[in-house]
């Protein structure tokens, strides 16, 4: 118990030591991405999400939007798209996403809001995959692990192949994280992790 209270310690150190010199760095990016998103399509600049945290509370994850708001009308259209949707909680080629969107979800910026989720200690800089509340019944007998530990912003998923792992695979990979944790193992995940996103391969 006391070496887990001192690893999650270490762990909240660690992800202000990033967010905060980041957060300084890149505000300028910030303003252009809200000011392209605002200018693509009408609607919100920022999605919230509700996603499922450690212990399993439910909180808000900050996005850029990346959708046009009518995005269910649009995938009304589209029913085999939907089933696998419902199957793998991802679209390889999906219609509901804008042309800013597209843009943001390759290199991942999309994702930069949850910087914030990170400094209201919602989130952990790396760490299991972000999932929605229903999605823990696909996680089985590893559900409690999950819940254990706080969501990511990045993980071993994100370096490991990204939206093209299945769903099965984002399991065990979120799984060998959280039991083999180390502050060494983050360092090597978020060195590992800029390459990925620069390439952009894998992201959709």
């Amino acid at each position: 118990q006391n070496a887990q209270q001192a690893n999650r310690r270490l762990k909240a150190l660690l992800d202000f030591a990033i967010v905060v010199p980041t957060l300084l760095l890149i505000w300028p990016l910030f303003l252009i991405l809200a000011l392209a998103v605002k200018l693509d399509s009408p609607g919100p600049i920022i999605h919230r999400r509700r996603v499922l945290g450690r212990d399993g509370r439910i909180f808000d994850a900050f996005k850029f939007r990346t959708m046009y708001v009518n995005c269910d009308e649009i995938l009304a259209q589209y029913p085999k798209l939907r089933a696998e949707l419902n199957k793998n909680y991802k679209l390889k080629c999906d219609p509901r996403v804008t042309r800013v969107g597209t843009f943001l979800r390759k290199f991942s910026l999309d994702e930069l809001p949850q910087l914030f989720n990170v400094l209201a200690q919602d989130m952990s800089i790396i760490g299991p995959r972000i999932i929605a509340p229903d999605e823990i019944s696909k996680y089985g007998q590893w559900g409690q692990t999950l819940l254990s530990v706080m969501p990511g912003l990045t993980g071993l998923w994100q370096v490991s192949g990204r939206s093209d792992t299945t769903y099965d695979e984002r399991v065990t990979l979120d799984m060998q994280y959280i039991t083999g944790w180390s502050p060494w193992l983050d360092i090597k995940i978020l060195l590992r992790t800029i390459p990925a996103v620069l390439k952009g391969d894998g992201a959709y």
